[in-house]
């Protein structure tokens, strides 16, 4: 496996939003050789499939509680509509894509959370050997965060943040790239006003969960980045899905929030 490689987590929030220039980006990375591997989520696509089938979607702590009918739609919707459309708009900018799921080949084995949440699964392992054989076959894997049970008898909803962060420490990846709405995380300066922070550290974010300086949604983020580095991921950069920020962040510039792990 390349050193180069890159694992990008594009949140379920930002996909409808990210422009043709992004898919052009990454399209033209796969073409200079870059190796490339993107996890999604899809959590606007599921509530509205809930809504039009009139199921009311459920939360616990910012988390999706999700019940059998519900897991049926998250599978439909992430392994489905929303994994073959990132596909195709990776086919039509030029590049190759193969979408799968965390279930196909094992590649997510997880078990049920003990939190109140339902079908929501904890992983246990990654196996990257079918991630491996899609890239050396010249394509991108696009990774749907839904995982199955170690004796396959049962299916589990996966946060895509956490799921990218244990795929890339699991390849190793030189880079996590977490794009999101925000330009990174933002801290409060001395006039109360919000500036991007440019480079942060596990301490640091503690401290601003704590203070709830980082909230919602960020907070998975920056867990399964703190996590990823642990595991041997050399940096993590959270920012928008520009296709300017995609390049520079390839390229080691400096976009977003870079958080970096010990020793870096």
């Amino acid at each position: 496996m390349k050193e180069s490689l890159i694992v990008i987590k594009c949140g379920g929030s930002t996909m409808e939003q990210l422009p043709e220039s992004f898919f052009a980006a990454i399209a033209a990375l796969q073409r200079d050789g870059q190796q490339l591997v993107i996890v999604h989520g899809g959590g606007p696509a599921i509530n509205a499939m809930l809504s039009s089938l009139q199921i009311e979607p459920q939360f616990a702590d910012g988390l999706r509680v999700t019940c059998e009918q519900t897991m049926q739609v998250v599978e439909m919707v992430l392994a489905g509509s929303i994994n073959k459309q990132l596909v195709r708009r990776i086919h039509q900018a030029g590049g190759k894509a193969w979408g799968v799921s965390g279930q196909d080949g094992g590649l997510l084995t997880a078990r049920q959370t003990t939190k109140p949440l339902g079908q929501v699964g904890e992983i246990e392992q990654v196996d990257a050997s079918l991630i491996q054989t899609i890239l050396t076959a010249g394509y991108i894997p696009v990774i749907a965060p839904v995982g199955i049970s170690a004796d396959g008898k049962s299916c589990f909803n996966i946060n895509a943040d956490t799921a990218a962060g244990a795929i890339a420490a699991a390849l190793q990846a030189e880079k996590l790239l977490m794009i999101t709405d925000v330009p990174g995380i933002l801290q409060m300066d001395a006039q109360g006003e919000k500036q991007l922070l440019a480079q942060t550290n596990a301490a640091q974010i503690e401290n601003m969960i704590t203070s709830g300086e980082i909230y919602g949604g960020m907070i998975p983020k920056v867990k399964a980045a703190l996590d990823a580095l642990q595991e041997g991921v050399k940096e993590v950069v959270i920012c928008r899905g520009d296709a300017d920020d995609l390049k520079q962040a390839s390229a080691g510039k400096e976009i977003g929030t870079t958080i970096k792990g010990v020793g870096a």
